[in-house]
């Protein structure tokens, strides 16, 4: 349908099944995104329900009205703005235009139900449940069906997005989806975080598409808190100011490792915000998660992480592109 015409409604309920943090104790530690911590605000409960627009005046028909695949949304081609100018981390800066092609995105995030059934062909190994108790939370309260897949690496991710014939989105595809045409500060727009929106500064995560306040301008929840999600790009703090930046490409791994040398050099720690400046080629998560604040659930907020950790507070959702 043209863009502006009536909204698709959605009954999340039915695609809980087929969809589907990160601030974590690992090795190296990993201060940015800030200890984990239990939350005094209240654990957001799933609803049984959930209707949600799945169209907005941003929405789109892909080419020659290709149908959606099932429990994915469209995000239309475009150019957007990604990054800011102020506030949030100095990788964040500055704001500058990206061209993406038209992709499509799983609505949530994937589930323990969906991951599971990769797990049990032997193409996926399972998530490590060590994690959480590392953390000071219990793994069993993570692992509902319909809760979103956690303590996955990078690779475990990738593999799961293979085993469906999907991909990690980029992380100016994901940027896109959260962002739209707006430079809005939030998937839904610029009005602060509320439990409506998403589940944020809680102690465990919540059913997927069980927050519909919090919805992107093209339909997709869960976009912000609940798990962080593993984007297929390696971490390039300086990818804004690359000469690739309008295509939403970082630079190669030896680019970033000059860059991180570089930083460092100039005493620039805290650049990437609290952690320390990466001494080896990261991935980048996007999203924000359950026992992160509010302020960083903004949707141009980089975390990095080695690709091998499996964290409790990072899961995943897979794109795929527009055929042809």
């Amino acid at each position: 349908m043209p863009p502006g015409r009536a909204s698709q409604a959605i009954l999340v309920s039915a695609v809980l099944s087929l969809c589907g943090g990160c601030c974590a104790l690992e090795p190296e530690a990993q201060r940015r995104a800030g200890a984990p911590r239990r939350a005094s605000s209240s654990v957001v409960e799933p609803a049984a329900v959930v209707s949600v627009s799945a169209a907005t005046s941003e929405s789109a028909e892909p080419p020659e009205a290709e149908a959606a695949p099932e429990g994915m949304l469209l995000v239309p081609a475009g150019t957007f703005t990604m990054g800011a100018d102020e506030g949030g981390e100095a990788d964040e800066h500055p704001a500058h235009e990206v061209s993406v092609g038209s992709f499509w995105l799983d609505i949530t995030e994937v589930t323990n139900a969906a991951y599971g059934e990769c797990v049990a062909t032997g193409k996926c190994r399972p998530h490590d449940p060590k994690n959480a108790a590392r953390n000071g939370y219990d793994d069993r309260a993570f692992r509902g069906p319909n809760q979103p897949v956690s303590g996955v690496s990078w690779d475990d991710a990738a593999a799961y997005c293979g085993f469906r014939d999907k991909r990690l989105p980029t992380e100016a595809e994901w940027e896109r989806a959260a962002r739209g045409d707006d430079r809005r500060t939030y998937p839904w727009g610029d009005e602060p975080p509320t439990a409506e929106h998403g589940v944020f500064s809680s102690p465990v995560t919540a059913d997927v598409g069980t927050h519909a306040k919090g919805a992107g301008p093209f339909g997709h929840l869960d976009l912000a808190g609940n798990v962080w999600e593993w984007c297929a790009d390696l971490y390039d703090p300086l990818a804004y100011t690359r000469a690739t930046a309008s295509e939403g490409r970082p630079g190669d791994c030896a680019d970033i490792r000059r860059a991180q040398d570089r930083l460092r050099s100039q005493g620039r720690e805290g650049f990437t915000g609290t952690n320390p400046i990466p001494a080896e080629c990261e991935r980048v998560l996007r999203g924000g998660a359950f026992n992160y604040p509010a302020k960083g659930l903004r949707v141009t907020n980089r975390v990095h992480h080695p690709g091998r950790y499996r964290l409790v507070m990072s899961g995943l959702r897979c794109a795929r592109d527009v055929a042809p």
